[in-house]
């Protein structure tokens, strides 16, 4: 037992005292050094048989627990990994035959313990409050789900109102459809990200593969499907989260309502919207070759394809694509095109390399290549004429040498553009010269922002970076207040960093606590030490810290910050909901030449055919003189360095800026090491990608998080009212509508996501109020 003990805590010692003397040197904590050569010496004392090896161990526990809450106070998940393996390993020492000789000291010891423990438990407790709730809202108008975001102004908001906080909890499945696109093919990955539409009677979607189909909104009961004869070898990012409705202005003898989509091999379709049968009149017999003028045969396949639904204002019909990132300097244009919704006529083209030539290319040019893009839904206003595309930024993300003014001026911004002409009417930069893959993933929000007596028609636009930008949607000019402020400068040769960035000073800040080293995490001293070490062998200066040759920390991360499911808008109450992340990034460009070594090749490189799989997530961006590795900073076990929480919902007031709530989302059950879900009941805040909506009856729903589950929220104070697991994660927008029986309905795609580890399913889920 005393040898047991003794090897223990000298592994124990060893693996704090020698990463802790590392950890020192770089500036870091002198604490795991210290306590690791202490316990190294109750070790020697424990081997033997000594009780005074027990008391010293006892007396760096209890400067470990000083120390702890020094650091981060009374915080139980920052506060587990310093705390639970040193105090285990205490308890054991209590029941050698030594420390059972030792009553009173034991006695004191397991008080102390369960004392502290009361003392966490009590700090994590959700503080008093009186319940509140909203009187629901007279519920007038449609109870269609016409556009991807509800309405064309994406507010993501139902005056629906049968479904109240004080009845919410009997919600049950009314009914369940799936898609038949469970399993992936080898040309793309499959994500069912879908927000269906509910019109005239029917509810409208599609799946990853670009099937369309049309269900009876009661039952699920499938009406019509479109199986769309996709060229797999074309087949791009398997994603499609919505289509797009259309009524025919006039008499219009072939599809007079319609069904216009991009498919994952690069087309745009239209189907009739009673049958499902392609519209003859559209493009060439019911759909349009998105490849033409796009210089395709120059890239791999699967470079592009369009994933999310085309806007379509005062008849036009504006679509964008995905776009590959980080593969090289060389990659398909990010050209925006604006259609005839009734023929498929290309009426503009917006290429922001040729931002003022709204023609297609001659025979044999194309468009410019590796331009900045709109992947995200894009936003439409028809009173005003106007149609306006969240803009990422040109290939590759993290390297701008080659970057010309105008796709510079374009990249990560809104740019509004006239819907007849394809005419630039204004642009909003986001992030100047963007570095960091924040690329605009929110569709825009169209609002009516109170000013004085009367309302600007107003765009919010969230951000990666957090940010909530308010602006005038005639002009583009800031509604709330907006600072220039500076940032760090570049250590990389002739990249032309901009100095300052924009922060949305009248709207609270949603990109996380700047980090420091007691932030970091782990399951452990030993993970949590790893960390630490990581985090002092970085370049670590806040927001836009910018890459080097060598390691930095980004924050946030790739997911924002908020990410592709955007804001909702309560538009009688003007409150915004907003979910967000604030999962830091760990990236590092590295030579060519080292590339080359790891085998980060492109699709189109002779090389890549029979090469061993690169040892890390990286990418070649080629053309450049760098090669990129970038992936969440976590530990060894793939749980986050930095401490919880990871994931937040809050709601803010349009009209004074003022946060109103802010919670953690989501608990930690499929939270673990190696991405085992441990099941584990706390709230803890987890990663979310998908968005929510809000109703009339006072409530928010959203599924979006890593545990899977789908939740309805009091709008009122964000208290969660009733919850329901699904099959796999909803990373998806959800909706509702009034079905052909009166009553309200809310419908969420469960689809999981691998990156998240939420599994595989397509299944679109209803709910109803038990009957």
């Amino acid at each position: 037992m005393y040898l047991l003990t003794a090897l223990l805590l000298v592994a124990t010692g060893l693996g704090m005292a020698a990463p802790g003397l590392y950890l020192a040197a770089l500036g870091g904590s002198l604490y795991y050094a210290i306590a690791g050569l202490l316990i190294l010496v109750c070790a020697w004392l424990v081997w033997k048989r000594r009780g005074s090896g027990i008391v010293l161990y006892w007396l760096v526990f209890a400067g470990t627990i000083a120390w702890s809450l020094w650091e981060v106070g009374l915080d139980g998940w920052a506060l587990m990994p310093r705390l639970v393996f040193l105090g285990v390993g205490g308890i054991w020492l209590l029941f050698l035959p030594a420390g059972r000789n030792m009553s009173a000291f034991r006695v004191a010891a397991l008080a102390a313990c369960v004392l502290l423990i009361g003392a966490v438990m009590y700090a994590e407790l959700p503080g008093e409050h009186d319940a509140r709730t909203f009187q629901p809202v007279a519920a007038g108008g449609s109870g269609d789900w016409k556009e991807y975001g509800k309405s064309q102004g994406a507010t993501r908001y139902s005056p629906l109102a049968e479904i109240t906080p004080a009845n919410v909890d009997r919600l049950d499945v009314a009914w369940t459809y799936h898609t038949g696109d469970y399993a992936p093919d080898k040309h793309s990955a499959h994500q069912l990200e879908l927000t269906p539409l509910m019109v005239d009677g029917l509810l409208y979607g599609c799946d990853a593969h670009t099937a369309v189909f049309a269900l009876d909104p009661d039952t699920g009961r499938q009406v019509w499907r479109h199986d769309t004869k996709i060229d797999a070898a074309m087949g791009g990012r398997g994603v499609c989260r919505g289509v797009s409705y259309y009524r025919a202005p006039g008499p219009v003898d072939v599809c007079p309502t319609r069904i216009l989509v991009g498919t994952v091999d690069n087309r745009l379709i239209a189907l009739d919207a009673k049958t499902g049968k392609s519209c003859s009149d559209f493009g060439d017999n019911g759909s349009v070759d998105l490849s033409d003028g796009e210089g395709l045969s120059r890239f791999a396949s699967g470079w592009i394809n369009p994933t999310s639904p085309p806007a379509i204002v005062n008849g036009v019909a504006v679509i964008g694509s995905y776009i590959i990132d980080n593969a090289a300097v060389n990659v398909p244009p990010g050209v925006i095109r604006g259609y005839d919704a009734v023929t498929g006529k290309l009426k503009w083209a917006f290429d922001p390399g040729r931002p003022y030539d709204h023609a297609p290319p001659p025979p044999g040019q194309s468009y410019m290549a590796s331009t900045p893009n709109s992947w995200p839904p894009i936003t439409g206003d028809d009173a005003l004429g106007l149609v306006y595309l969240p803009m990422g930024n040109g290939s590759p993300d993290y390297y701008g040498k080659f970057r010309t003014a105008e796709t510079d001026r374009y990249s990560t911004a809104v740019v509004a553009l006239d819907a007849q002409t394809g005419a630039v009417s204004w642009v909003f930069q986001a992030v100047h010269h963007d570095l960091w893959d924040y690329d605009l993933a929110a569709q825009p929000v169209l609002a009516d922002f109170p000013e004085g007596d009367h309302t600007v028609p107003a765009l919010i636009q969230a951000t990666k970076t957090g940010q909530l930008f308010v602006l005038d949607r005639r002009t583009g000019n800031p509604l709330t207040r907006v600072e220039e402020r500076p940032v760090p400068p570049s250590t990389i040769p002739e990249e032309p960093l901009s100095p300052t960035q924009p922060y949305s000073i009248g709207m609270p800040d949603f990109s996380g606590p700047r980090l420091t080293e007691a932030d970091m995490w782990g399951i452990s001293p030993f993970d949590q030490l790893y960390c630490r070490i990581k985090f002092k062998g970085a370049r670590y200066d806040g927001m836009y810290t910018p890459l080097r040759l060598g390691a930095s920390i980004r924050t946030p991360g790739e997911l924002g910050g908020i990410d592709w499911g955007s804001v909702s808008l309560d538009e009688k109450r003007g409150i915004v909901i907003v979910n967000s992340n604030i999962m830091a990034d760990y990236d590092e460009l590295i030579t060519r030449a080292q590339a080359d070594s790891e085998h980060l090749f492109t699709a189109m490189d002779p090389r890549a055919k029979g090469a061993p799989k690169p040892p890390q997530r990286g990418a070649a961006m080629e053309g450049t003189p760098y090669g990129l590795h970038f992936d969440g900073f976590r530990t060894p076990l793939g749980i986050p360095c930095q401490r919880p929480p990871y994931g937040y919902l809050s709601a803010v007031d349009l009209k004074s800026g003022k946060l109103l709530w802010q919670h953690t989302l989501g608990n930690a059950s499929n939270s673990g090491p190696f991405g085992i879900g441990l099941g584990l009941p706390f709230q803890l805040g987890v990663p979310n990608i998908g968005g929510s909506i809000v109703t009339g009856g006072g409530l928010v729903f959203i599924g979006a998080t890593q545990d899977k589950y789908f939740r309805a929220v009091n709008e009122a104070d964000g208290r969660v009212l009733w919850e329901v697991k699904l099959p796999a994660g909803g990373h998806a927008t959800p909706m509702t509508y009034r079905g052909k029986d009166g009553h309200q309905y809310v419908l969420i795609a469960a689809g999981g996501n691998g990156g998240f580890g939420t599994g595989k399913d397509d299944a679109l889920i209803a709910y109803r109020l038990k009957q």
